[in-house]
């Protein structure tokens, strides 16, 4: 771009040109952050099935220690299982030989749900929808 001589030995920028940069960064930035929005919910939607994944090792490692029984809440697996903050993890229908789980950010629309012991193709998989 082209600079005018102001004084002996001083150059600026016209408005036009700053306006221009300005303009060029707001499009850019315009494009950036929709992608970088996200990011976020990626990142809570990994942790949830993070968590349902860690919870179904602490079910199975208490189906092994407790006589081939799932436990039938939370509670009974607090040494082994412990959620993501933010995350919140419930225990759907339970038996002797199967269980199921919702998780859910308290910033996400989103929700994950796994089950082990039914006839489900996705059984110990979480899925979110």
């Amino acid at each position: 771009m082209a600079h005018r001589a102001h004084g002996p030995g001083r150059a600026a920028f016209t408005l036009v040109e700053l306006l221009v940069v300005v303009l060029i960064i707001g499009v850019l930035a315009a494009i950036a952050i929709p992608k970088f929005g996200g990011s976020k919910d990626r990142a809570y939607v990994t942790a949830m099935k993070s968590d349902l994944r860690n919870l179904a090792t602490a079910m199975e490692a208490y189906f092994n220690e407790n006589n081939n029984k799932y436990a039938t809440d939370l509670g009974a697996l607090a040494t082994t299982f412990r959620a993501t903050t933010g995350v919140t993890v419930t225990l759907g229908a339970t038996s002797q030989t199967a269980w199921s789980a919702t998780a859910a950010h308290a910033a996400s629309i989103t929700t994950c749900t796994i089950s082990v012991g039914g006839s489900s193709p996705d059984e110990g998989v979480p899925v979110c929808n």
